[in-house]
């Protein structure tokens, strides 16, 4: 995919021209001979519309050769209200052709941008910020939806009018049209300056609104934290700059608006002063009449009024298209799961190979050793900050528990990430399964049904398999919240579930997705110890049977696991078994020993 440069240097892409033309008319299948019906429509309706001004020239001449009576004046008026009914019949019909077509297509990007976003590689979305993809499917589709009112009715209208009336012209008298072209580098010279400029602005604007809605964000959801530590004012002056932001880009766009209308203004007078001296000349050496000149000016008035608009909401169209290229800059990213099978196809030869030797070396060992995870000198690192992993080498067999500890600070939730695949690792090799599954401390209970909460997981799954994972789980004392039981609405605007209740509903569905690879991050850290025990019990329900990975934040669960990784400064410094570390009596032992003292105070309270 082409992209243009974004205002960060971790925006999210920004479809070029071609990318964006493409993908529009890969959505207009299936509407082109709409289009085409349309555009035919349109054609005709403007043909109609040019009866007036031949009407009224032919007017003007009888009039001037004295061969007109009332008769003829109140011919040439019906004729002229015809006309005029039947063009704005025809024009209100190629307008609202037109626009449902564009409302239908822009409901499939919509639906696509959506769908897109929501498979994202989350290392994208959050080094670009949430910001960045909220202002595209809010801001962006806004901007898009509402230039249909001024765009449309102005793209078909004119370049209908553009099309016949200079056709018109050039059958009255072709010096008529080569007046009014003579014209058109003014317009051309216009067109070009702001092509050159609008765009840059405007994708600048939008950008601008970007940054601005993330510091909102960011300012929302760390409250309690910008007020525990006074950051308020602080959060504040960002959120001040980033609005001044916006009002400067705004200000320049509206300086291209106002700079584009005085070359518009311009290139009218010259296009009506040149059509009059064409025809003094003609008429003049009698080459014209008066009624033809006044049907030329005529139709000169009624193309300039139509170019005039487009021009203008040419404004309106950049920036819908500088919105629409970011909506399609997000549509095109490769998927989590694209990326991931371009990796796996590149490693597929490799592990072939690998395994091959592993099997022709211990053939009856071979499936004991089989590897779920595999990493080699892992290394990574945020934006340009420093070093948080270091030359990372791991191996985790198939079906195996493995518990990752360490101080606060060591890289472990960023070892999950890159393990996951939500983060990209700097350097090294990272293979695991295709099926890969996440629960992170910070669990999300989206507003629905349980039901729902749980099908998001396995869309196909029965209402039986629902209610054996919320046993398994030990949380189907959810099914009672209310008479409803799998209908019993809950999250935002429903019942109220407690930090311990979500963590089951996040393990309930992560054991409906049956993953081969369970990651664990501190997933049950948030419940508090009274409910510890039940967490613990429902993190080994879900991990038996499949390879699993724990960042523990109770040694206790870390105990349990088949073996340990103990982390430093971004660095494995420790592996085995609990009692052989605990045996090694290293920075694991020091760990636990910290761990049980605290225990035992919290004991004795």
């Amino acid at each position: 995919m082409n992209v243009a440069s974004a205002a960060t240097g971790h925006a999210l892409p920004v479809a070029d021209g071609r990318a964006t033309a493409g993908e529009v008319w890969r959505l207009s299948r299936g509407h082109r001979l709409r289009l085409a019906a349309v555009g035919l429509a349109g054609i005709l309706s403007t043909a109609v519309d040019l009866i007036p001004p031949v009407a009224i020239g032919y007017l003007v001449d009888r009039v001037q050769t004295g061969t007109g009576d009332l008769g003829t004046v109140l011919t040439v008026t019906g004729v002229m209200a015809l006309s005029a009914v039947l063009g704005a019949a025809g024009t209100a019909v190629t307008i609202a052709h037109a626009t449902r077509i564009y409302h239908t297509v822009l409901a499939a990007l919509r639906e696509r941008l959506v769908s897109r976003a929501m498979l994202l590689p989350r290392h994208l979305v959050e080094r670009a910020g949430t910001g960045d993809l909220i202002s595209r499917s809010s801001d962006d589709v806004t901007a898009v939806a509402d230039a249909a009112p001024a765009v449309i009715p102005a793209l078909t209208v004119t370049a209908c009018t553009i099309v016949v009336s200079l056709a018109g012209l050039a059958a009255l008298e072709w010096p008529y049209a080569a007046a009014f072209a003579v014209v058109l580098p003014v317009y051309a010279l216009a067109m070009r300056w702001y092509l050159r400029i609008g765009p840059r602005v405007y994708r600048a604007e939008r950008a601008a609104m970007s940054a601005r809605a993330q510091q909102i964000l960011e300012s929302q959801r760390g409250h309690a934290t910008v007020l525990g530590f006074g950051l308020a004012e602080h959060r504040h002056r960002a959120v001040l700059t980033d609005s001044w932001g916006v009002a400067v880009q705004s200000i320049r766009a509206r300086t291209v608006q106002s700079m584009l209308n005085a070359r518009l203004n311009l290139g009218e007078c010259l296009s009506l002063a040149a059509v009059l001296v064409v025809g003094f000349v003609l008429v003049d050496h009698g080459l014209s009449t008066v009624g033809g000149a006044t049907t030329a000016m005529l139709l000169v008035l009624r193309l300039l009024g139509p170019v005039n608009q487009l021009l203008f909401v040419v404004d309106t169209l950049q920036s819908a298209l500088a919105s629409l290229s970011r909506m399609i800059g997000v549509v095109t990213i490769p998927t989590a799961e694209e990326a991931d099978a371009s990796m796996a196809q590149a490693d597929q030869a490799d592990q072939a190979d690998k395994a091959d030797e592993a099997d022709k070396a211990d053939p009856a060992g071979a499936a004991e050793t089989a590897t779920a995870v595999r990493l080699r000198e892992v290394a990574f690192r945020y934006a340009d900050g420093p070093s948080v992993l270091d030359g990372i080498d791991l191996d985790i067999p198939a079906g195996r528990h493995i518990a990752i500890v360490g101080p606060s600070g060591a890289g472990k939730t960023t070892l999950a990430s890159v393990i996951a695949g939500v983060h990209r690792p700097d350097g090294g090799t990272v293979t695991r399964p295709s099926r890969t599954a996440v629960i992170s401390q910070e669990v999300h209970v989206f507003a629905g049904t349980l039901r729902d909460n749980l099908t998001l997981a396995a869309p196909d799954a029965t209402d039986g398999d629902i209610r054996a994972a919320l046993e398994t789980t030990g949380a189907a004392d959810l099914l009672e919240l209310s008479a409803d039981a799998l209908d019993t609405v809950v999250g935002t605007g429903g019942h109220p579930l407690t930090e311990a209740e979500a963590q089951q509903l996040a393990l309930a569905r992560l054991l409906l997705a049956d993953p081969e690879l369970a990651i664990l991050d501190e997933a049950t850290a948030e419940a508090g110890s009274a409910h510890a025990e039940r967490l613990d019990r429902a993190s080994e329900a879900v991990l038996a049977g499949r390879s699993g990975i724990v960042i523990a934040h109770r040694l206790s669960q870390a105990a349990t696991c088949d073996r340990i990784v103990v982390m430093d400064a971004g660095r494995v410094i420790e592996t085995g078994t609990h009692d052989e570390l605990l045996t090694a009596d290293g920075t694991y032992a020091r760990l636990w020993a910290v761990w049980q003292a605290g225990q035992q105070i919290s004991a004795s309270r």
